[in-house]
């Protein structure tokens, strides 16, 4: 099974081209490999956490990543947005090309388990603060029985989170780590992270940096220039190829076959 999956990430930022990610899904599906996609959905939460009168709040870690600040309230609208609207849109898309998806949070079987914070350490104008009511956590364990039984009776899967607390909590988590971890736990050898950047830059924006290839040794170095969420993504391709996945690429999801082009070289390809 291994040999012909790959696991999937598009992220939620404003760009992202969601017809031309589904259309390449269902030409991998038909040509016989099994997928697993994983998805965000940051700017259309952005937009109607705005709309409800809930402006987002981003923490900031004191090693520079980023993080949605998730009280209860937050987690709510974050459900509404990311197993509600997103994860049933692109289901219907992928239904509408013959593809048979089955969309799921994380915490639906618990299929992506780990511990909630209790506590987040984020800098705010320049001081260490401690945030304790924070719903966020970290995957820890990949309900893979349930996606392998999934895959095996023809289902693609759509996964996005909230993924579930030990406790059985809904909890934020990251999107590219998660897709990490199921990436590590299902023995695929490529994960593919598609973003609204052709790569990983050098010298963000500016797309003529794109660095084509590195290696595993020399991906902790790049977190120096990684800009915003990249970081996150650089991240979860370290702890992708420290779980046994061959290869990671990230590459650009405002293009035609997009997941073709990454399983081409093109973009930024991460191997040991």
């Amino acid at each position: 099974m291994a040999s012909t999956m790959i696991v999937v990430k598009v992220g939620g930022s404003a760009g992202i081209q969601y017809d031309l990610v589904c259309e390449d899904i269902a030409t991998q599906v038909q040509a016989g490999r099994q997928v697993i996609l994983v998805h965000g959905g940051s700017h259309e939460m952005d937009v109607i956490s705005e709309k409800l009168g809930k402006p987002p709040r981003v923490l900031t870690s004191p090693q520079g990543y980023t993080s949605r600040y998730t009280d209860s309230e937050t987690l709510d609208i974050f459900a509404m947005v990311y197993a509600g609207k997103m994860n049933t849109r692109i289901v219907e898309r992928l239904q509408m090309r013959g593809v048979n998806a089955i969309g799921l949070s994380g915490i639906d079987g618990r299929l992506l388990e780990g511990p909630r914070k209790a506590t987040v350490r984020a800098v705010e104008n320049g001081h260490q603060i401690i945030v304790r009511d924070d719903y966020t956590g970290k995957v820890e364990k990949v309900n893979t029985a349930l996606l392998r039984m999934l895959l095996e009776a023809g289902y693609t899967p759509v996964i996005t989170p909230p993924a579930c607390s030990t406790e059985g909590e809904a909890i934020n988590v990251d999107g590219d780590r998660a897709a990490a971890m199921i990436a590590s736990a299902m023995g695929a050898r490529q994960l593919v992270i598609l973003s609204n950047v052709p790569g990983l830059l050098r010298h963000f924006p500016d797309e003529s940096t794109l660095i084509p290839h590195i290696r595993y040794a020399e991906l902790e170095q790049s977190l120096t220039f990684a800009e915003g969420r990249m970081k996150k993504k650089v991240l979860g391709a370290s702890e992708a190829i420290a779980g046994g996945v061959a290869q990671v690429v990230f590459t650009d999801a405002r293009i035609a076959q997009p997941i073709q082009a990454a399983l081409d070289g093109k973009g930024t390809v991460i191997e040991k």
